[in-house]
């Protein structure tokens, strides 16, 4: 046994024993002016508790208490607590594109509300964010701190202005950097699909370093205008407007590198699956474990003790004698015995019984008869064997973890039985982890040929899962040529009906230009005469103009100030970001 608070024993104790001494030694006034004899003569007999006894009682109540502050422990044991992540990068394209206005309100605002959605379910994972376009940024580095990330992604502003292009290989680049030192390296890229037609180089970088790219399209077939922040819409060189739609050779890229491809969603749908395939996938990294102490209390013994104590102190008991003292407390010393030594053949009674049961085959008449005297480690791992004959594997699960004890021949064999309670449930992910982790403890022919199984199941599970994906694929691709036949085919057909429309209106179109030219030539011999008139006007008032600018000039800067300080006070906390070189660069001559 041990105390937690050893400064409660020492900054308590003293003073107590010393206000003790100093009231057990203070006489009352009678005690100073009479002598015992008198004092004996004069006062009246008591059957209940002096004041000695009592004051006796209450400081005995005190020091338990005292005591009970500090803590009392025993059975110390260390525990460690492991904690493990899957890895993962998110890439959003901030090129000039993402600002075009299929998705409400653009495709840059969605995409980072998709991150902002996919922080939130990621609780069991690790995340870095990059920024791409011509080149790519570093937002944050790999962390757990979810609330920072978030503060960071919401103070990103849309409006700025980055270089033209989609750089995917500079994001691999970056995201290998990121990663490194890590078995598995995921990367999640929310774009439009880029520029390039072939996706080639990315391909090959990404598996030669074993990076896994699942890409959420965030676009539409449709073309879209790219609105810029002054409202304005991106214009050509020639001045038509520029249209971008999703670029679908993205999705050869996802495809390729043991990724996948999904189409954005309005809900949360897309982020889960695909979070779902990287858990499945990964294997995850273990974080620096944290170690903490656990006790048994044993400080609600003399707290117990204490208030008993007190209640006696407080209480009118008229006071007993020796004799009748002894015999109270042997009698309820003997209850207590007898009470114990009947639990205790209760117990053995238990578990003999659970033990034929067990022998006999039937194995739900022994959990119930394990259930009742499960407080050992050795019972708990009775009571989870006699469930997993029974077939009842959940309560089996339960049962074997609540096994925990320093034997290492016991806790080795939880963990072997563990692992094929995990089997039986399907849960192949686990059943592994738990023949792994009996390895450790020693070496067994059986376990060790129960994990080749479960990792040939694995395997087998993981090469069906890629057949039924490429499959659908396959499909999809098949129904996207049909509907583009057919609508080739439409498209002909309307052709045709627009050209005959095309030449019914450019005759009708003749005849409406001549009587055009006939009212132009009148309207403009009378704007002539008006213009004459407006000029004669215009100089008259010039001079008057010249006047007034000189006292509106200190009114305008004083408009000006406000705007600039509106505009202050409406910008966000600024964002650091860190730009990483690449060996690629992308020479792209699109301005978007």
């Amino acid at each position: 046994m041990q105390f937690l608070y050893h400064n409660v024993l020492f900054l308590m104790l003293i003073p107590v024993f010393l206000l003790m001494f100093l009231i057990l030694t203070n006489k009352d006034t009678f005690q100073k002016y009479f002598s015992k004899e008198v004092i004996e003569k004069l006062s009246i007999k008591n059957t209940y508790m002096n004041k000695t006894t009592r004051n006796i009682l209450l400081f005995i109540s005190l020091i338990l208490m005292i005591i009970a502050l500090a803590r009392p422990v025993a059975n110390e044991k260390v525990q460690s607590f492991k904690q493990e992540v899957a890895s993962i990068v998110v890439a959003i394209d901030v090129s000039k594109s993402m600002l075009a206005t299929d998705l409400y309100p653009n495709r840059l605002v969605f995409a980072k509300q998709k991150l902002l959605n996919l922080i939130d379910l990621s609780k069991k994972n690790a995340i870095a964010v990059i920024l791409f376009a011509k080149s790519s940024f570093i937002l944050s580095p790999v962390t757990q701190d979810f609330n920072s990330l978030k503060i960071l992604v919401e103070n990103l502003n849309p409006g700025i202005n980055f270089d033209n292009g989609s750089n995917i290989f500079s994001t691999l680049e970056t995201t290998n950097k990121l990663l490194k030192g890590y078995e598995n390296k995921n990367l999640i890229i929310l774009t439009d699909g880029g520029n390039n037609d072939s996706y080639e180089k990315e391909i090959e970088y990404a598996n030669e370093n074993k990076i896994n790219i699942y890409t959420i399209a965030t676009a539409t077939n449709k073309a879209a205008p790219i609105k810029l922040e002054n409202g304005d819409f991106m214009t050509k060189k020639d001045g038509n407007i520029v249209t971008v739609s999703l670029n679908e050779n993205i999705k050869n890229l996802s495809l390729n590198t043991n990724g996948g491809y999904i189409q954005y969603s309005n809900s949360n749908e897309d982020i889960e699956q695909i979070l779902k395939d990287i858990d499945a996938k990964s294997s995850k990294k273990e974080l620096e474990s944290k170690k903490f102490k656990t006790y048994t209390e044993l400080f609600y013994y003399p707290l117990a003790a204490s208030i008993f104590l007190l209640l006696i102190a407080f209480s009118s008991l008229p006071s007993l004698k020796r004799k009748s003292t002894q015999l109270i407390l042997l009698g309820v010393l003997f209850i207590f015995s007898t009470n114990n030594l009947k639990a205790l053949e209760f117990d053995f009674e238990n578990i003999e019984k659970a033990d034929e049961y067990y022998n006999e085959g039937k194995y739900k008449e022994a959990s119930l008869e394990y259930k009742k005297i499960a407080k050992t480690p050795e019972a708990n791992y009775n009571l989870a064997n006699s469930y997993y004959k029974n077939k009842e594997y959940k309560k089996a699960q339960d049962a074997y973890k609540n096994v925990v004890s320093s034997n290492k021949d016991l806790e080795f064999r939880k963990l072997h039985n563990l692992g094929n309670t995990y089997v039986k449930l399907q849960d192949l992910q686990n059943a592994k982890k738990m023949y792994e982790n009996a390895l450790k403890i020693k070496e067994d022919k059986q376990t060790r040929e129960n994990l080749e199984i479960v990792e040939k199941l694995l395997k087998n599970k993981d090469n069906k899962q890629q057949n039924k994906d490429n499959k659908q694929q396959n499909n999809q691709d098949k129904d996207k040529d049909k509907k583009q036949k057919n609508k080739e085919n439409n498209q002909d057909k309307n052709k045709e009906q627009e050209n005959k429309q095309k030449q019914d209106k450019q005759q009708q179109d003749k005849e409406q230009e001549e009587s055009k030219n006939q009212q132009k030539n009148k309207e403009e011999e009378n704007s002539e005469n008006k213009k004459n008139n407006q000029q004669n006007k215009d100089n008259q008032n010039e001079k008057q103009e010249i006047k007034n600018q000189e006292i509106k000039e200190n009114e305008i800067s004083d408009l000006e100030e406000k705007k600039w300080l509106e505009q202050l006070q409406k910008d966000k906390t600024p964002v650091l970001l860190k730009r990483v070189k690449t060996k690629n660069e992308d020479n792209t001559s699109t301005p978007w």
